[in-house]
């Protein structure tokens, strides 16, 4: 595939302060240039926050290997009538549906030191005799080592699955007709997710780690800073198949701490699914809370009543 990871994203809040702030806290690490761009082990400064009236993502960002990927991109949306911006190593649009900027630029790949899980005893086999579990003995503070997708609100679901797939080339890994997309621009199972909601918004965004170990670690200690930043987990999923659990931000958006994601590193050997109902969202854990499924801050941001000053909900 051509494309290859996400870039960069620029997230927009009320309060920049504040919520870089809480990425920071959450393991992200702010440049020396601006506290406001943070970035993660392997994938770079890799968020963006900028002031917005209300909560939303701006901009989204896709790397491609050469110009020959932004000319096909360019070529493809243009065929969709979607007005194109064209610089020397990239090319941007705006979805209609979710409102965002994406942005395909040329850039390296990701390259990730490879992570060995374990040893873990199992029935029958006792990997770690008279040792105690890595697991419990790390104190170092969690550190994301990549943003590994987004979730948006989009008010025309069908036309945004088309414009990421028809138009940037992200491919379909699993679906919910008319309601929600898992598209892939990398070997990851999805980047981005976009599902059918009453107006454009940034649901979460999710940021690898090790293990769950460090989904567990990262989030007890989010928690014992403020208890109220707790959201949904720890449980998998059932589409993607990844450990996770969700936390809130200042602004009101979620923030995912995830490991053991599905990898489709042959797209002949996948076959997209099609699903429908909650359980799909889960394959154990609790139950998403209904704030997970429509957050409690949307009837404001439909209304307008989030603005300056306001921090989410």
């Amino acid at each position: 595939m051509s494309l290859h990871r996400l870039t960069q994203i620029v997230m927009g809040v009320p309060d920049v302060a504040a919520t870089a702030a809480y990425y920071a806290e959450f393991g992200l690490t702010p440049s020396q240039a601006s506290p406001n761009v943070l970035s993660t082990v392997d994938g770079g400064e890799q968020l963006k926050i900028a002031h917005s009236p209300t909560r939303r993502l701006l901009d989204l960002g896709v790397g491609a290997d050469d110009p020959d990927d932004l000319d096909r991109v360019a070529a493809s949306l243009t065929a969709l009538g979607v007005p194109v911006r064209r610089a020397e190593t990239s090319v941007s649009a705006v979805d209609p549906g979710t409102g965002v900027t994406v942005r395909v630029e040329i850039a390296p790949r990701c390259e990730q030191t490879p992570f060995t899980p374990g040893p873990y005893n199992a029935p029958g086999n006792v990997a770690r005799p008279g040792e105690r579990a890595p697991g419990i003995l790390r104190e170092d503070k969690v550190r994301p080592r990549k943003l590994g997708h987004v979730v948006l609100g989009s008010t025309d679901q069908e036309t945004s699955q088309r414009f990421f797939t028809d138009g940037i080339g992200f491919k379909v890994s699993d679906s919910s007709p008319g309601l929600a997309a898992f598209m892939r621009c990398s070997t990851d199972h999805h980047n981005v997710l976009v599902q059918q909601a009453p107006l454009a918004f940034l649901h979460h965004t999710s940021w690898q780690v090790d293990d769950i170990d460090e989904i567990g670690r990262g989030a007890s200690a989010m928690l014992e800073a403020d208890p109220s930043r707790h959201v949904w987990g720890l449980g998998r999923h059932f589409v993607g198949s990844n450990f996770f659990w969700y936390l809130k931000d200042p602004a009101g958006n979620f923030s995912e701490y995830y490991s053991d994601l599905d990898c489709i590193v042959d797209d002949a050997l996948w076959k997209p699914g099609i699903w429908e109902g909650a359980k799909s969202l889960f394959a154990w854990g609790a139950p998403p809370p209904p704030s997970f499924l429509a957050p409690e801050d949307l009837a404001a941001l439909m209304t307008g009543a989030h603005g300056e000053g306001t921090s989410g909900a």
